[in-house]
């Protein structure tokens, strides 16, 4: 089964005796990656994002010379640090798909213990089977190598950068070698975000158009034409109504679903209308050597992360009322200036050390939108202005990047108040 005309000369000229039992099908992965399309705003928000977050896929396929493989010297483990310490937790998102080879032939234990730091810096990653061609259509950028994920993502019109493409290993008649001659290439001794950008950026046709092109010579037929190919074989009438292709579903998907999030490091700036935050993996360093101040999961393990933590919190629901556990918090870390408890619906229960208990309500975007930002950006907006002497009014703003967030803040009640 062939998904394109020219498979069909480059078998002749391969294995003459072969071709004439070769069938023209189309291709139903990338059929199901083109529907999904219509529905990729759907599929971002089943990935956590906001409008205005980017995901950045990091895809590799294996063997020695693919990305990931034996003969990079390092260079995936590399490329994830170097790609989550340089760009923003609120501005990008990244993801990693390894092909199931990687994943069984070093075992799924070996795979999570490599990528476990790169996971509590803030890494999704993908199960070996599901959540790939989802994590295709919401992306803003691939970076990957000779694999069909990086191929496929060509072809949907995503920005392509190559970290890894052993050209020698591909036929050079081929829609991947073609591609993977064409395609740019990531620098990944240069600074990665500049590089990202500028692939982002670029509004014109990419150089390996013709390539991806040929894909598939029927897109969206693949199912018609394999069910009348079986019908056929099997010597039966087809049915009447159309053959259909499984939607992608959304979600959720068999992820490695982080238990704790790694420590946060926050710079900020306190404007008259505004507080700008900008968060990175406690283990990234700052452009311009702000400290900045930093943010720590209450379940961290690392007992000397708690002790230096500014501010620390809850992500789960607790039995006790916000205030009383709050307080509880600052009493045992004296070191803490701000507790806070996010709570699922997005609401923030806040305490500063020595003051009252503050809630904060994100609001809608113009869009009328639920805000989809992590609350805990609201946390540390307050504690920016706590630690500026600004005491916070009804409403907060916060800026990640281009994107602005508001948040109402009242003074809860005492639960015993009636």
């Amino acid at each position: 089964m062939l998904s394109h005309p020219e498979q069909l000369d480059r078998l002749r000229d391969g294995c003459p005796p072969a071709a004439g039992t070769a069938v023209l099908a189309g291709d139903p992965c990338y059929d199901r990656v083109l529907d999904a399309e219509r529905r990729r705003a759907a599929h971002r928000r089943a990935f956590g994002l906001n409008e205005r977050q980017r995901l950045v896929l990091l895809s590799s396929t294996w063997g020695p010379r693919s990305l990931a493989g034996d003969e990079r010297d390092d260079l995936f483990p590399q490329l994830l640090s170097a790609l989550l310490r340089e760009l923003p937790i609120d501005e990008y998102r990244v993801a990693a798909a390894l092909h199931p080879n990687v994943w069984h032939g070093h075992g799924p234990g070996q795979v999570r213990g490599w990528l476990n730091r790169a996971r509590r810096a803030g890494l999704l990653v993908l199960p070996p089977l599901d959540g790939w061609r989802q994590a295709v259509v919401a992306a803003d950028c691939v970076i990957g190598d000779h694999g069909s994920v990086t191929y496929y993502a060509g072809a949907l019109g995503r920005p392509v950068l190559l970290a890894a493409a052993p050209l020698a290993d591909l036929d050079p008649r081929s829609p991947v070698g073609r591609f993977c001659a064409a395609a740019p290439g990531l620098d990944p001794a240069r600074p990665l975000r500049p590089q990202l950008t500028a692939a982002l950026a670029d509004p014109g046709p990419p150089p390996y158009a013709s390539a991806v092109a040929e894909v598939t010579s029927d897109p969206g037929r693949s199912a018609a034409l394999l069910r009348s190919l079986f019908y056929r074989y099997l010597r039966l009438p087809e049915p009447p109504e159309p053959a259909l292709l499984e939607p992608l579903a959304h979600g959720p998907f068999d992820v490695d679903t982080l238990v704790v999030p790694g420590p946060v490091q926050v710079a900020t700036g306190v404007g008259a209308d505004e507080v700008s935050v900008t968060r990175l993996p406690a283990s990234a360093a700052f452009p311009d050597g702000e400290a900045g101040h930093l943010v720590v999961d209450v379940r961290e393990p690392d007992l000397g992360k708690l002790d230096l933590a500014d501010v620390l919190l809850h992500r789960e629901p607790e039995p006790d009322p916000p205030a009383v556990l709050l307080a509880e918090t600052l009493t045992a870390h004296p070191g803490c200036r701000l507790a806070a408890l996010l709570h699922p619906d997005g609401r923030v229960t806040a305490l500063p050390y020595g003051g009252k208990p503050l809630e904060l309500t994100p609001l809608p975007g113009e869009d009328g939108r639920r805000d989809r930002t992590d609350p805990a950006v609201y946390v540390s907006a307050l504690y920016a202005m706590l630690a500026d002497g600004q005491p916070p009014g009804p409403e907060l703003t916060v800026r990640t990047g281009h994107a602005l967030h508001r948040a109402r803040i009242v003074s809860p009640a005492p639960p015993d108040a009636r």
